[in-house]
């Protein structure tokens, strides 16, 4: 497997891997785009100015891409074949050695213990750490134990004097080998995430409920009779996820761009297993978006599917709640009261949209749901609050991932062009920026009043496209709504005029909208053609991914996703850490260095 470049000079590939497991891409190199795709599975981007991106292999991309069937060895000729220079020795022994991990310990079913054999105590409470709220695992199947089964002594060893995994962990003297611990199976996820913890990923090949059984099948026609056709990579998404049905099938995680119809993978899932199906997503809209996708779809009917919302609270068949409904609570101090929703029904599926959203308390319930089969469907695996191994051990790990630009070239997403506005920062303001504490110096560069001039004039120099201007300072927003006498969605509008305003959009009532970070997720405005970025959570590489995801609805027209910078304050940098996750994807940001190059510019 040789990817030298033309001429078959290995020096002008673009791969350089150094010792301490960074990867540097040369993205002038002739295989460049060719290399980025094939490290998307295995290596995580940590930098990428404008000549070298800089790539990281580490334990969790190692396994993510094992999980997915990718072996080291394959990693190993990647890596070789696109290198410039010889692969470090250690990293090719760190790369066989990390990725073999994965398999050393697998949970599979156990009978109950003997008479004589105790029983885990499954810790102090029998919860997982720091729950309030444990879900009862349920009677099918009828298995109440596991093992854990370690390949060999010293393996075993270790997770016996371990005391993180001692309490919930008991030695199986029944097992084979011997080299078994048996767990109570509610003790299923804090056991794979307390491990992966420790760098040992656990291959889960225990029984999985099937569930409630319902009848879904996809129509031949949408109700708009247009013919319903399933992309392959749908298909092909949602295989990989089910598997045969067999053991360590099942769970995982499934990574497709914004517009590429990660909707509809979780129904062919639905389709594929037919059950019993909870769907948690992140608010309001995105409920009404799935009730809407799935009654236009599919065969179900209006009975079949219920909204748990804080507005409406019923159950079905198929029910879609929102995470923050779960995770309300009177006080502090008090109990989770919505997570009877999930034992209500015996769900056979559980699909968690916008997975790299899961907040910890819905962690702690999927801790205890290991029994049932389960989805996180996503764009991007990157939390910034650095939990991607709990979506791992508890969600499940990668299974499918496809690179946006592929999806573009096949029309599938819209193309974009991506463009860094710059503005200066008033004179005015730069004495209050200079003695400002870091918080309100992002917020000084964040609400610069310059980029709200720089906005209108984006929207009156693109007449013919339908704009979303997009910022986290309401008081911003508002001014920008006022301006150009425009609606604004924010997290206060009440839904029915959120409903209203977004159907405005869709036909065409209205051109352009502000709205706050509540339009960073799961809203479908397929016609879309702009966004202008004004400000945005710190550097939030998952959030600029999910911005541009607003206008990547298959259309004509080349997507434009301006982002507004104040030139020489924390903007900038924030800017260049948002950029990282769309550098990974092939994208790259064009700089215009004020408003004034505008017209000459614009594109």
């Amino acid at each position: 497997m040789q990817k030298f470049s033309e001429g078959g000079d290995r020096y002008q590939n673009p791969l350089i891997v150094q010792s301490d497991r960074t990867i540097l891409l040369d993205v002038h190199a002739p295989l460049a785009d060719e290399c980025r795709n094939a490290l998307i599975p295995f290596a995580e981007l940590e930098r990428s100015p404008e000549h070298l991106h800089t790539y990281r292999l580490t334990p969790l991309s190692l396994w993510n891409a094992t999980s997915a069937g990718i072996k080291s060895d394959s990693i190993l000729e990647t890596l070789d074949a696109y290198s410039r220079y010889d692969v470090p020795q250690n990293v090719g022994a760190w790369i066989k050695e990390t990725a073999e991990r994965f398999g050393k310990l697998k949970l599979v079913p156990a009978p109950a213990p003997a008479a004589n054999e105790a029983a885990p105590s499954s810790g102090a409470d029998g919860q997982v750490d720091g729950a309030q709220d444990s879900v009862p695992a349920k009677k099918e199947p009828r298995v109440e134990y596991l093992y854990l089964v370690a390949s060999d002594e010293k393996i075993y060893a270790q997770i016996l004097n371990n005391p993180a995994t001692k309490k919930f962990l008991t030695p199986a003297s029944g097992a084979k080998d011997n080299l078994a611990f048996l767990l109570e199976l509610t003790d299923r996820g804090i056991v794979k995430q307390k491990l992966l913890e420790l760098g040992w990923p656990v291959q889960d090949e225990a029984p999985l409920n099937d569930g409630e059984r319902l009848e879904i099948t996809f129509r031949k026609k949408t109700m708009a009779q247009k013919d319903l056709e399933i992309r392959d990579y749908q298909v092909a998404a949602a295989k990989a996820l089910v598997g045969d049905k067999g053991p360590g099938t099942g769970f995982g995680t499934i990574v497709l761009p914004c517009g590429s119809g990660k909707t509809v993978v979780g129904m062919q899932i639905m389709e594929m297993l037919q059950t019993s199906t909870l769907i948690v997503t992140t608010n309001i809209t995105a409920v009404h978006q799935w009730i809407e996708e799935l009654l236009d779809k599919t065969n179900l009917t209006k009975e079949q599917i219920a909204e748990y919302t804080g507005e409406n609270k019923t159950i079905a068949p198929v029910t879609i709640a929102t995470y923050q409904i779960l995770t309300w609570r009177p006080d502090k101090t008090s109990a989770y009261p919505h997570f009877s929703l999930f034992r209500e029904r015996n769900w056979g599926l559980i699909i968690y949209d916008e997975v790299h959203l899961l907040p910890a308390p819905v962690f702690r319930v999927a801790a205890e749901l290991q029994a049932t089969r389960r989805v996180g469907l996503t764009a991007t695996l990157v939390r910034e609050d650095g939990c991607q191994g709990h979506v791992f051990s508890l969600v499940g790990p990668k299974r499918y991932d496809v690179p946006w630009k592929d999806l573009e070239k096949t029309g599938f997403i819209a193309s974009a062009e991506c463009v860094e506005l710059r503005v200066d920062l008033p004179v005015a303001l730069e004495m209050e920026y200079a003695i400002a504490s870091p918080r309100e110096k992002h917020k000084i560069a964040a609400t610069n009043p310059a980029k709200i001039l720089a906005a209108k004039k984006l929207v009156e120099q693109n007449p013919d496209d339908k704009i979303l201007i997009i910022g986290q300072y309401l008081d911003q927003l508002q001014e920008m709504a006022a301006l150009l006498g425009v609606p604004i969605i924010t997290g206060k509008t009440p839904n029915a005029e959120r409903e209203k305003i977004y159907g405005d959009f869709k036909s065409g009532a209205t051109r352009v909208l502000v709205v706050s970070k509540v339009a960073n997720f799961a809203v479908d405005l397929p016609d879309a053609s702009m966004a202008i970025q004004l400000s945005g959570t710190f550097g939030s590489r998952q959030e600029e991914a999910q911005r541009l995801g607003r206008i990547l609805r298959p259309k004509e027209r080349v997507s434009k996703f301006w982002t507004i910078i104040t030139r020489k304050t924390s903007d900038e940098d924030f800017g260049s850490n948002r950029q990282k996750f769309l550098a990974e994807q092939g994208y790259s940001y064009r700089i215009v260095l004020n408003a004034d190059q505008l017209a000459a510019q614009n594109g």
